[in-house]
């Protein structure tokens, strides 16, 4: 029965897609009503196939009823279920939140209808079992983003676009031409086959570390890690706050970091030379973004650098390739995508109420906003990795997990990187949320209840995700990702009897 859901997946963001732009014109109230309701029902849907998974294993269907390696599976196991249910999640308070935030644009329909093409397009990645699908999906779900983050027209939103657009059409150059050489060199793209074959070839062919390049900079590119990270900067402030919660808490998690891992560690098999690469790259993203953040104004400016430092976090806590360090890593994935979607909707709403991004314009906010003041707290709080909130579990874990492995230049890097990200946020409270109000704001009031409700529920998560180490839940929910991670090319293994 689950099995059969997985398309669900996929053909019901498509179909909301094309039904708000049948009937979104006519019909006002129609796309926000699809948006909210589409993501809500495949979390739902999700989580029932989490439950499968948890009593069975990997749950897959064939596209058309061919079998692999000639037809295209979709593929859910624990790391894939994993990212479905924070995907789906964040984006029902995205969708809850941009019900009263896009009210003031026009083409409101276009919007939505962008919007569930993104959620078709993470849907697949997450759910291919097939490289060449899985290239599609993230086509697709990078078209959808950069038409949203210039969906002002205004010159910065059509610079930061065309910035986006360039940059993720030359990261996906380079995956299709890693595509197309592993396809010459083993006649098959299905993932599980795939690494089968590469396997049993052994270590002496050359392809795989020309591939192993192609696509460290082609999903670098994708997930932003420094130096691939150009376009993040302008697109993360340019794009409405939906969208920016959904390009850093979903979409670069996905199309970048899941992809990334998901092909270095289950289809490639775990290179050291990579790895130790992907290390760096962690540290040099954690150390290059918090320095940035410190310096800015603009609040979601600030937001987007930071993104570069939590995106580094994770990249070196997966890096470490030691269980506990993995566990970390995908903490701080789940955690980094509640946390700062929750701080962009706090820099949408405090837009929203005054027209400006620029926190030393404002000052004096928590007494006119107190659900947006109280949500950002927790927000920054988390993002710092402050005591309890769901931050600071995620990042002691990678430090723990990188000074049991004797990376002990990677822990200080993390602990240095969490302090300067303290200071950053500890200025966005000081200038926009405290101190004297100006008259100018006088007449701001708090945002609309469905903006106010999204916060406070990813609020919620950042208070109690602390839970998710409590050894049932640690068990059922994070566990069986990690283990997909760690058990590498074994994943051919897992659907050797399917490939016949």
């Amino acid at each position: 029965m689950a099995a059969k859901l997985l398309p669900f997946l996929t053909a019901t963001p498509l179909a909301g897609a094309f039904f708000v732009c049948l009937l979104g014109r006519r019909f006002r109230s129609f796309p926000p009503l699809i948006g909210v309701l589409v993501p809500g029902a495949l979390l739902g849907v999700s989580l029932f196939i989490w439950r499968a998974v948890l009593k069975t294993g990997p749950v897959y269907h064939f596209i058309g009823g061919w079998k692999p390696p000639y037809g295209i599976p979709m593929v859910c196991d624990g790391l894939s279920v994993f990212m479905l249910i924070t995907v789906y999640g964040v984006a029902s308070c995205i969708a809850l939140y941009a019900v009263s935030y896009m009210q003031k644009y026009t083409a409101l329909w276009k919007f939505y209808a962008l919007f569930l093409l993104i959620l078709t397009g993470l849907s697949g990645v997450l759910l291919s079992g097939d490289l060449f699908d899985l290239f599609v999906y993230l086509e697709l779900t990078s078209l959808s983003a950069c038409t949203l983050v210039a969906f002002g027209t205004e010159r910065q939103e059509l610079e930061a676009a065309f910035k986006y657009g360039v940059m993720n059409t030359i990261g996906g150059l380079f995956i299709l031409f890693g595509i197309a050489f592993l396809y010459g060199y083993a006649s098959t793209l299905n993932m599980a086959d795939l690494a089968g074959v590469l396997a049993a070839k052994g270590a002496g062919n050359k392809v795989v570390p020309l591939v192993s390049v192609l696509f460290l900079v082609g999903f670098g590119l994708k997930a932003a890690i420094v130096p691939f990270h150009a376009w993040l900067p302008d697109a993360h402030p340019s794009a409405p706050a939906p969208i920016s919660a959904m390009l850093s808490g979903l979409i670069i998690k996905c199309s970048g970091i899941y992809a990334l891992f998901r092909i270095f560690c289950c289809v490639l098999g775990p290179q050291p030379h990579v790895m130790s690469a992907l290390l760096f790259l962690g540290a040099l993203s954690i150390g290059v973004g918090s320095f940035l953040a410190i310096g800015q104004t603009d609040f979601k400016r600030l937001l987007a650098y930071s993104s570069l430092t939590q995106v580094g976090t994770i990249v070196l806590g997966i890096s470490l390739g030691t269980p506990l360090g993995i566990l970390g890593g995908l903490y701080h994935l789940f955690n980094h995508a509640v946390f700062k979607s929750l701080l962009f909707l706090n820099s949408g709403a405090l837009e929203y109420a005054t027209g400006t991004r620029d926190i030393e314009a404002l000052g004096g906010m928590s007494k006119k906003m107190p659900t947006t003041t109280a949500t950002n707290l927790i927000a920054s709080m988390s993002i710092s990795g402050i005591p309890p909130f769901n931050g600071f579990w995620s990042k002691l874990i990678i430090i723990i997990a990188a000074v049991q492995a004797r990376r002990y230049g990677y822990a200080v890097v993390v602990v240095v990187g969490s302090l300067l990200t303290l200071a950053s946020f500890a200025k966005v409270m000081r200038y926009a949320f405290q101190g004297s109000l100006k008259e100018k704001w006088s007449a701001v009031k708090e945002v609309p209840i469905p903006m106010q409700s999204a916060m406070v529920l990813l609020a919620l998560v950042c208070v109690a995700g602390g839970l998710l180490l409590l050894p049932s839940l640690k068990a059922a929910f994070i566990t069986p990702a990690v283990q997909v991670l760690l058990n590498g090319v074994a994943y051919a293994k897992v659907f050797g009897g399917i490939l016949g």
